[in-house]
């Protein structure tokens, strides 16, 4: 089982697309970081995490090439079939807010594409590239603090799940998934739609934990093939869930991730001599002192 801390891999499983989950890593490192300002007053702390976390990955994993994901703003389609998706959040910091105005800049500088689709996550655009170039025969990684992406896991992609402050990054390959939640990762959206996601705000089935949630996902498969075999369940798990047929398949539907987005035509890249030279500059700008040593020391991919 491939269960095992970040940087133990690179021999085992040689990277070739890197895909990153921008503003997940990007407001993972805000909140992991104390406040960070520039001579100037400039908030950085956002920008400063994420920079390290890409200068780890680029200098560990060695991709061939990478690509980060983003959200555009607007409603997704989602958003339109069920108005409380994602209800709830917090409003952005000030800070943050600020420093996400040079999220487009910083990924520039490393020469990585920043892709987003209009009405569609970025988990979705994520999804659509991972697929692609699984497809393909390529051996795939996907950085994200998002477990919904654990679901996109096959034999040629893994998913390196960066958790919360204080917690090592952990590397999920099929077995490892099926480990931590008892079923498969393409079973993963039928699980979610029992036990809930409260980052989502995707309802739970009260009455269903994640012990008897995998046992029916595990025996069914799915949530249609669930309902359909309702029969044969106990009386009291029947009732219980029949009452609930339609928000299952809609909170299985809102947890699978689409793989069908249409992207412009833009293909991961790899970080290059004009890229290194690139984020040095804007390190220099922006006092990351002590990064300049580690941008300078990365392997070229070209």
């Amino acid at each position: 089982m491939r269960v095992r801390a970040w940087g133990a891999c690179a021999s085992l499983w040689r990277v070739a697309i890197l895909l990153l989950d921008g503003y997940s890593l990007f407001f993972r490192a805000f909140h992991a970081l104390p406040e960070m300002n520039t001579s100037a007053g400039q908030p950085t702390n956002a920008l400063y995490g994420f920079s390290v976390l890409v200068l780890k990955l680029l200098r560990e994993e060695r991709p061939v090439a990478v690509a980060l994901a983003r959200d555009l703003p607007g409603k997704t389609f989602r958003h339109e079939q069920y108005d409380d998706y994602k209800a709830g959040r917090p409003r952005l910091a000030p800070a943050l807010v600020t420093q996400l105005e040079h999220f487009d800049e910083l990924s520039q500088a490393f020469g990585f594409p920043s892709v987003g689709a209009p009405g569609f996550e970025a988990d979705d655009v994520l999804a659509t590239l991972a697929t692609r170039h699984a497809a393909s025969g390529e051996r795939v990684v996907i950085v994200s603090g998002d477990r919904d992406l654990l679901q996109l896991v096959d034999d040629n992609t893994e998913v390196l799940f960066v958790g919360q402050r204080g917690k090592a990054p952990v590397r999920y390959d099929r077995t490892a998934v099926q480990a931590r939640f008892g079923v498969s990762p393409e079973q993963l959206p039928s699980y979610v739609a029992l036990v809930g996601d409260g980052s989502d705000n995707i309802p739970k089935v009260k009455g269903i934990g994640p012990a008897k949630a995998r046992a029916l996902i595990s025996r069914f498969g799915t949530i249609a093939d669930l309902i359909e075999g309702l029969n044969t369940v106990e009386p009291r798990l029947r009732t219980l869930l029949s009452s609930h047929e339609d928000r299952l398949r809609q909170s299985e539907w809102l947890a699978r991730l689409r793989r069908d987005v249409p992207l412009p035509d833009i293909e991961p890249a790899p970080f290059t001599h004009a890229a290194r030279e690139r984020a040095r500059e804007l390190f220099e700008a922006w006092e990351f002192k002590s990064l300049l040593p580690r941008v300078a020391a990365l392997p070229l991919q070209a």
